[in-house]
């Protein structure tokens, strides 16, 4: 390979990295906008610590784990690779990954994925969470259970080698499975096992709207990752192939506009007002329906994703309500319910669609949901039979920025001055 193929393509991976670490702003930025303010320094916190510990989890044991080597004959379920990330000899050369990228930005790209996972739980569980009890669970999911699912497809496990007549091994191009389903799955055990926020449900049970102190955040939030997103599925080429990425950079535009137009729709003619809200995750379920299989779609594919998408939105919010569940940032509806559906679309739509490879992307879905729902029950269910869950309801009610940072995030000067 020429060197200067080799140096565009790791060039064109950094970037992207860098598009993927930017999307923790974006995550940051939305979660405080959709939440009230009397909590912003601790969710600003969650996920500053989200990204500093999950990448050192990744660096103690996360990658070597994930990408374990699995060798020949086995069962492809779990290996571990030793810790540290000390590289192999041909590491940093054309002839590591197919000249696609060097051992370094492999392990950065990859490492920006896993905090991702976490992150996702942090917005369900906002406003009521004990930040030590969210802690110690971030540490085990991104440096534990994270990785795992994730050696059982992109580390050569068992799901990429899983047949079923014509189709030849579960497909999960980005992570609308392996990364958004593993965190909204533990979203879902979260906020079952946290119970709702003071005054988001009636005494008859019925839902009331608790607002966001600053939607004009929530927007920002969501435009950067929707930019975010172009590293996310971008990079997910592992190179800088010029026909394949800017396909995937066209199908992931093309099904996150026809999300927010499709979610802001149907919500009108549910609803009857024009929600902000609503158009903003219906972009974010786009995005990740179209993650599973964005090199595999045509743009036309995309567009049908997308709208689906953005309608599975605003079904999935009201689901959620109706099971009595409080999601703040509707991160089980984007995330869980919307990356199950694009897991699923690879069997419907794109090149490798068939009844196979639907089976096959159905039987991906299951088995990671059960692991990963396992796994975060029974991690949740230690803590909070242990240190506790919930912070207790003055804390709730007076918020968490006080009761456990001692600092106000818009602290009004002007007060203080003599």
């Amino acid at each position: 390979m020429e060197a200067g193929l080799f140096t565009a393509n790791n060039v064109w991976m950094m970037i992207c990295t860098g598009l993927v670490f930017f999307m923790h702003l974006g995550f940051s930025l939305l979660e405080i906008g959709l939440t009230r303010e009397k909590n912003t320094i601790n969710i600003l916190f969650k996920n500053v610590f989200i990204i500093c510990v999950g990448l050192l989890m990744y660096y103690i044991g996360g990658f070597n784990l994930m990408y374990p080597g699995f060798a020949e004959g086995s069962a492809g379920i779990l290996d571990f690779a030793g810790f540290g990330i000390a590289p192999p000899e041909n590491g940093m050369t054309p002839e590591y990954a197919d000249g696609g990228y060097t051992w370094w930005t492999d392990f950065l790209f990859q490492g920006m994925f896993a905090a991702t996972a976490a992150t996702i739980v942090s917005g369900a569980v906002a406003e009521r969470v004990k930040l030590g009890a969210f802690m110690i669970f971030t540490i085990i999911y991104v440096g534990i259970v994270y990785p795992i699912a994730g050696s059982w497809q992109w580390g050569g496990g068992f799901l990429s080698t899983m047949s079923y007549g014509t189709a030849e091994g579960f497909y999960d191009f980005a992570g609308s499975t392996l990364v958004h389903s593993v965190g909204g799955w533990a979203a879902l055990i979260a906020i079952y096992l946290l119970g709702a926020r003071i005054g988001k449900f009636n005494e008859h049970g019925k839902p009331r709207a608790i607002p966001g102190h600053n939607i004009p955040f929530a927007a920002a939030g969501v435009l950067i990752l929707w930019l975010g997103w172009f590293g996310f599925n971008g990079g997910s080429v592992l190179s800088a192939d010029p026909a394949t990425t800017s396909l995937v950079l066209v199908t992931t535009s093309l099904a996150a506009a026809a999300g927010g137009v499709s979610c802001f729709i149907v919500s009108t003619i549910c609803y009857k007002n024009y929600d902000l809200t609503m158009f903003l995750n219906g972009i974010l379920g786009g995005l990740v329906g179209i993650t599973a299989g964005a090199d595999q779609m045509s743009p036309n594919d995309a567009v049908f994703i997308g709208v689906i998408a953005g309608a599975v939105i605003v079904g999935g919010v009201a689901l959620v309500d109706k099971l009595k569940l409080d999601d703040p940032v509707g991160a089980v509806a984007v995330h869980l319910i919307c990356g199950i559906w694009g897991t699923l679309a690879v069997g419907i739509f794109g090149s490798l669609a068939g009844f196979d490879q639907f089976l096959v992307q159905l039987a991906g879905v299951g088995i990671v949901g059960a692991f990963c729902s396992i796994c975060a029950f029974i991690i949740l269910g230690i803590l909070k039979a242990t240190i506790g869950l919930r912070v207790s309801e003055k804390e709730e009610l007076e918020g968490l920025d006080r009761h456990e940072h001692g600092m106000d995030a818009y602290p009004d000067f002007g007060l203080n001055e003599h």
